[in-house]
């Protein structure tokens, strides 16, 4: 029987591309995202017998038992939960001119959203069925090269991916008796609309060595990994930060 994956932001960008890695891997899946079902985009992951679209906001912590309630009514459980949904500041600004505006937004998606929605997901699995005596489910969290790296220009998104990390490990060590795992996935400089507008800087850097590897990462290299800790084929390991960065994350003289 497949497994039935949710994933937060996953019709566009790294989502997509997580989403589409899910599909290849015989995984059906929940696409959560905030804007209208994109036309076209179930068909693209295999038809409505593969996949569905929910419309919601990670960020309506309120919403999270109807929306876990509506994906277990649709494709009768959950068995991974990948928290990719996020968001950069809307302006980048210097710490000293920082908003709380703009801090609250930041941490409500990318930090506070995925905690709570990890809880309700993680519920869900304890209540249902057992299928795998050793994997009873996966979470995977999405988070950035920013969780360690310093961007003073955009402090609320560091201190999100860096509070991502932390969420990690936090559900790892709860979780891990009960047999639902958690990992980290930890992008670099991924080609997406987000980083559309920071073109010209990243090439340059590239050009520059600022990465092993030479080249921008895709979605569809996010969704690789993702897809490999979503199958369940490391049991004994939770917790573990898995970094898609090209190697940007090794100290290098």
């Amino acid at each position: 029987m497949n497994r039935v994956a949710v994933v937060t932001g996953g019709s566009r960008g790294i989502g997509l591309g997580i989403s589409e890695a899910l599909i290849s891997n015989d995984f059906h899946v929940a696409v959560v995202a905030t804007r209208p079902e994109p036309d076209g985009l179930i068909d693209q992951l295999g038809g409505p017998a593969r996949a569905a679209y929910f419309q919601g906001r990670v960020d309506d912590v309120d919403s999270h038992a109807d929306l876990v309630s509506g994906i277990v009514a649709h494709f009768g459980r959950i068995d991974v939960l990948v928290n990719n949904a996020g968001v950069a500041p809307e302006e980048r600004r210097d710490l000293l001119e920082a908003t709380p505006e703009s801090y609250d937004r930041v941490m409500g998606i990318n930090l506070r959203g995925p905690y709570f929605l990890t809880q309700a997901v993680a519920r869900q699995m304890l209540r249902q069925e057992v299928r795998d005596a050793t994997v009873r489910g996966v979470i995977v969290n999405v988070s950035s090269i920013s969780a360690t790296t310093v961007s003073t220009n955009r402090g609320e998104y560091c201190l999100s991916k860096a509070g991502v990390s932390m969420a990690t490990r936090l559900w790892a060590a709860r979780l891990a008796a009960e047999g639902i795992l958690a990992y980290e996935v930890r992008p670099g400089v991924i080609a997406t609309d987000m980083t559309a507008g920071v073109k010209e800087r990243y090439d340059a850097l590239f050009a520059q060595g600022i990465s092993p590897m030479p080249r921008w990462g895709q979605p569809s290299d996010v969704g690789g990994a993702v897809a490999a800790l979503a199958s369940g084929a490391m049991p004994y390991s939770t917790g573990d930060v898995i970094h898609v960065d090209g190697g940007m994350h090794l100290p290098r003289l």
